[in-house]
Order: C-alpha cells, then sequence, then structure tokens
C-alpha cells in the first residue's frame, strides 16, 4: 500500500538545469528527490512528478509535485520540516500534505499559470535582472493585449513550439494579458497546458508587436503557420516564472486526468 502527497515548491531557476532530473545537470528534480531520499531514509529513490517541467533558468513560486510513499512510512509528516534544514537556499517546499484520491499533479491540472515580466524603463533595477527581462523599447501594453485576442481558445500553436516527435501542439490558451505595474510590464500566460518553449516565444512574439517592430496582422499571419516561425524570438528564461498551477474540484480529478493523459504525454513549460 502507498499514499501520495502533495509537494508545494518554490525555486529560483538560475543555477538549475531546469526541472527534469539530468545525468551531470543540477535539476530541482534532482536536488528534491535526493534529499527526500536521504532525510526519509527511503528504501528506494524517491521518484516526484510536477506540474509543468519547466526549462533551465525558468523560477516558479506555484510549482506542485506529487510522490508516493509506502503507507505508514515513519517521520513523513516531518518532511517538510527536514527539508528545509537540508535544501538549498535556491529551492523551497512550502508545504507537503496528503493528496486527495485521484490527484494527479501532472494530468489533474486544468491550467498552469506563467507571468513574464519586463522593464521598459530604460534604467531597470539591478536588484531584479535575476527575474525581471530588461527591453531597450518602451512597450506599448495596448496594442499588445488587442493582438493577444485572436490567440486566446482552441489553436494550434507550433509556429510557437519546438516540434518534438509525436507531440501534440494543440492547447488551449486561458488568458494572455499585460499590465504596467510598479513601473513595469507583467504578462500573464495562462493555458491548459504548454508545448515545449511555447510561453518564451509567445512573450517574443508580444514584444515585437509593443516594440512597434510587427502589428497583429503578423502575429495572426504567424499563428496560421503550420510549423515553428523563425521570425518569432524566443525570450531568456531568467524573465518566467511559473506562478499557478489549478486543479478541479477533488470528485472531478480522476476524470480530469483520464481526459488529460489521453490527449496528450507530452512535457510542459
Amino acid at each position: 500500500m502507498s499514499t501520495r502527497w502533495r509537494l508545494d515548491i518554490s525555486y529560483h531557476g538560475r543555477e538549475f538545469s531546469g526541472w527534469a532530473a539530468q545525468r551531470g545537470r543540477r535539476t530541482v528534480q534532482g536536488v528534491l528527490e535526493h534529499w527526500i531520499t536521504q532525510v526519509l531514509r527511503l528504501d528506494e529513490p524517491a521518484a516526484l512528478v510536477c506540474a509543468g517541467r519547466t526549462d533551465a533558468g525558468v523560477h516558479a513560486r506555484g510549482q506542485v509535485a506529487h510522490l508516493d510513499l509506502p503507507t505508514d512510512w515513519p517521520e513523513v509528516d516531518q518532511l517538510q520540516r527536514r527539508l528545509s534544514r537540508v535544501l538549498p537556499r535556491d529551492v523551497v517546499v512550502r508545504r507537503v500534505a496528503v493528496a486527495p484520491a485521484d490527484f494527479d499533479a501532472r494530468f489533474g491540472a486544468v491550467w498552469r499559470r506563467y507571468v513574464y515580466r519586463f522593464d521598459d524603463s530604460g534604467a531597470p533595477d539591478p536588484l531584479l535582472a535575476d527575474h525581471v527581462l530588461a527591453v531597450r523599447h518602451p512597450l506599448d501594453v495596448e496594442a499588445m493585449n488587442a493582438a493577444a485576442e485572436p490567440l486566446i481558445g482552441l489553436h494550434d500553436f507550433a509556429a510557437f513550439c519546438k516540434r518534438r516527435e509525436g507531440a501534440t501542439t494543440i492547447r488551449t490558451l486561458l488568458e494572455l494579458r499585460a499590465v504596467r505595474h510598479q513601473g513595469r510590464v507583467e504578462f500573464t500566460v495562462r493555458a491548459d497546458a504548454f508545448c515545449h518553449s511555447m510561453v518564451r516565444s509567445l512573450m517574443g512574439a508580444m514584444t515585437t508587436v509593443g516594440g512597434g517592430r510587427r502589428d497583429a496582422e503578423w502575429l495572426r499571419s504567424v499563428l496560421a503557420t503550420p510549423h515553428r516561425a523563425n521570425t518569432v524570438p524566443v525570450l531568456p528564461a531568467h524573465g518566467l516564472c511559473l506562478e499557478e498551477v489549478g486543479y478541479p474540484a477533488d470528485d472531478q480529478l480522476a476524470a480530469r486526468a483520464d481526459r488529460a493523459r489521453s490527449k496528450r504525454e507530452t512535457s510542459d513549460e
């Protein structure tokens, strides 16, 4: 018998080669699995499943993962406290709790919300350099939001994704909107899931429009492109943060996971 646990996790992505464990590289999954195995003295290595496998350099404030452990394994209730003593400063497990029945951190999620942050002031705050992308030209928030409207909904986002063999690029984009906050531009991107590099490519397209180099008609033509569009830049990872993951009510978790699993097995950004 095993019990499924939910972990809520935050990390600073600069020194990580992304979430997913990779031989010879420092990753969020690798660090967490190592220390969970150590502090619980597990017979087998811990195996985490996350909501969104972030790329190298991407941050997370609201990452979610699940972990299956033998039922009644001793001292699991002390896992969060023990991890706080041994984990490096750039990753924090904020909460550990028994997961609802049928919870799946990846396939049970109904949406992931990312925020990309820009500074177009011409005098960016150096203390925020790890989290905010400084751009040289002022961004027109109204123009970007107007251009974003046709992208909302169910589309094939092949133009914004790095193609992976056998993986679909069809996604439902739920929100794509910029606001000015404390003198900076914060762009929220929320979807049922993301294909590889999709968020940073969308942001590259948005800033191309917001900086006046292209217009909304260009963006519509990009969306209609059935393959990766070379005219769309992929922005650096450090401006991007996974802020939140949404899940349905507990009695809908199993149905949601079954639907998501049948549609795709591809990784999320």
